[in-house]
């Protein structure tokens, strides 16, 4: 009896301790995991002057920065949420905004900005400063000139943005909680809540959901915290008003001719290029071309000629372009420097003022991406004077490509009068196969994707009055774009067979000539009455042709239709 005793305790004692482990596991299992995330790793946090930010109900990849206990957002960061007409000048140090009436500016690094010709204003903190290369512009001022809603959190540093409003679902924590990083009592704690505070309901599960602070942590709450679910609906931010970009709009269709002025005698041609057209209500001669990088051009203008295309009843919108034949034009250098676009602004408008034009017609070609930023700025800020004295601003531009994007079309329906899209051109010079200069599909997307981006009340669309002629002989290709006379006496000359081409909608003709092979998609009577019905079809501003004396006399009685539909 006495051996016997001994084993039933070790047997009672091997029980309890197998229970207790069984219960300190069966504990583990569904007990509260009372670790703490790490809350910089959490919300990456890089430095002590890192603020990441929470934009709407996420956490975006782009970081705001706090100096002098004032919040900075990057350069892109401001572009790309608040307002993408701030303008940053790397040359000469300078952040700028244009509204439609004036260019705010101040100098990067000073807390004082200019806000007309002669007003100054102290904001009392650095507006705008480099962190290396980093542009940080104070959240402060951008709220002045955008619909945004920041607040500050401490410990960590991490800011919540909004930008809209919408409603959105809340509900009550009726009991003292945790927040965990994940759905899951064995997640990290993110923060606590109390009995009473309100969250917003993100994602719903079965026994989690998603919920996003009051001091913007992004987590996870057991359901059965939650209480009192409603809808909600924020107060919206309305400080700053949009500033509305009044145009000059005609009360006709434009049908303009661009007149090919190369030295002082091509003036004197006007009349008689005019003799045979029907409807030009609208004259762009090419007076002005770019010299250098500093804001100059060379000018054919002329007092005569713009008198007599006034007594014609004819509008005149001179252009200037930046093809030049005897000096390479560095656009970037032109246009990111704001000393070299304000004396070019100031040149054409005080040129436009001295020859009484109607309009200026800005055809900058080949533009980089680079530079991108810097001409659609230098369309804002031409913008401002041409509105101010009554002078059209119209921008010629290529059918949309991805290549082009940084031409800014969408902006250039807001600051100018017409937006021209240069319809032709789908086989240059300089192209690796025969083509047509302008088939229908070509010019019909042209039109489709300016109007998604610009209003169609504000698009022309500009035709050609050439044609190719293209020899293939061997490997080799070449071509010459002659008029469209021209081009109809080579057919006939060569004995062409001309046929409806119905994938360009042009007259097609081809020959063998020896070890040459010539092609042409003509431009004519038929091709331009196909395009002009596409025009109609998306009800833009007008039409646009180049080049005045290219074209058949028949030609402008179709031009004529369809301006009187």
């Amino acid at each position: 009896m006495k051996k016997v005793i001994p084993v039933l305790i070790a047997i009672v004692l091997i029980f309890i301790v197998a229970s207790v482990a069984f219960g300190a596991k069966i504990m583990e299992k569904y007990s509260y995991s009372k670790e703490r995330a790490d809350l910089e790793e959490y919300f990456e946090i890089t430095g002590a002057d890192d603020v990441p930010i929470i934009l709407q109900d996420e956490r975006i990849e782009e970081h705001a920065k706090i100096w002098d206990n004032v919040c900075y957002f990057d350069f892109d960061t401001v572009q790309k949420y608040f307002n993408d007409r701030f303008y940053e000048d790397k040359i000469e140090k300078l952040l700028i905004y244009t509204t439609p009436y004036t260019i705010i500016r101040t100098e990067i690094g000073s807390s004082v900005f200019q806000s007309s010709v002669d007003e100054y204003d102290d904001i009392g903190y650095i507006i705008s400063r480099y962190e290396g290369d980093i542009l940080y512009v104070a959240a402060d001022f951008v709220k002045q000139y955008a619909n945004f809603s920041y607040e500050l959190f401490t410990e960590p540093y991490h800011m919540q943005v909004y930008t809209q409003w919408d409603e959105r679902i809340v509900a009550d924590i009726d009991k003292d909680t945790q927040v965990r990083y994940q759905g899951g009592i064995k997640s990290d704690i993110l923060t606590d809540v109390s009995m009473g505070d309100t969250v917003i309901i993100l994602e719903e599960m079965e026994t989690w959901t998603k919920v996003k602070t009051k001091d913007s942590y992004i987590g996870y709450v057991e359901n059965k915290r939650l209480t009192d679910k409603r809808s909600e609906q924020p107060a919206a931010v309305t400080d700053y008003v949009e500033p509305e970009y009044v145009s000059i709009s005609k009360d006709y269709k434009i049908n303009l001719a661009w007149h090919a002025v190369y030295d002082l005698g091509g003036n004197d041609t006007l009349t008689g290029l005019l003799a045979n057209t029907k409807g030009v209500n609208t004259i762009s001669p090419t007076w002005f071309v770019l010299t250098g990088n500093e804001g100059n051009f060379t000018s054919l203008a002329s007092k005569d000629y713009v008198n007599t295309a006034h007594n014609m009843g004819l509008e005149v919108w001179a252009l200037i372009s930046n093809i030049s034949e005897t000096e390479s034009i560095d656009m970037y250098t032109l246009l990111s420097q704001t000393s070299t676009r304000t004396k070019l602004i100031d040149n054409l408008i005080n040129t436009a003022l001295e020859y009484d034009l109607d309009g200026l017609n800005i055809d900058f070609e080949n533009i980089s991406t680079d530079a991108g930023e810097g001409f659609i700025e230098f369309i804002r800020e031409l913008s401002i004077q041409c509105r101010a004295n009554g002078i059209i601003l119209s921008v010629d531009n290529y059918v949309p490509m991805g290549y082009n994007n940084h031409y800014h079309r969408k902006e250039q329906g807001v600051v100018a009068d017409y937006v021209i899209i240069m319809g032709y051109d789908e086989h240059h010079g300089n192209s690796e196969e025969a083509g047509s200069v302008a088939s229908i599909d070509y010019v019909e997307k042209g039109i489709a994707k300016t109007t998604e981006e610009v209003p169609a009340d504000k698009v022309i669309n500009a035709v050609p009055f050439y044609t190719r002629i293209w020899e293939t002989k061997g490997s080799t290709l070449s071509s010459q774009a002659v008029g469209m006379g021209m081009a109809a006496e080579y057919v006939e000359n060569h004995h062409m067979e001309i046929r409806w081409d119905e994938t360009t909608c042009q007259n097609y003709g081809e020959y063998q000539s020896g070890d040459s092979f010539i092609q042409v998609w003509l431009e004519d009577d038929e091709s331009i009455q196909v395009k002009l019905s596409i025009m109609d079809k998306y009800n833009i501003a007008g039409v646009a042709s180049w080049r005045l004396g290219l074209e058949k006399a028949s030609v402008w009685d179709i031009i004529e239709e369809y301006l009187n539909k």
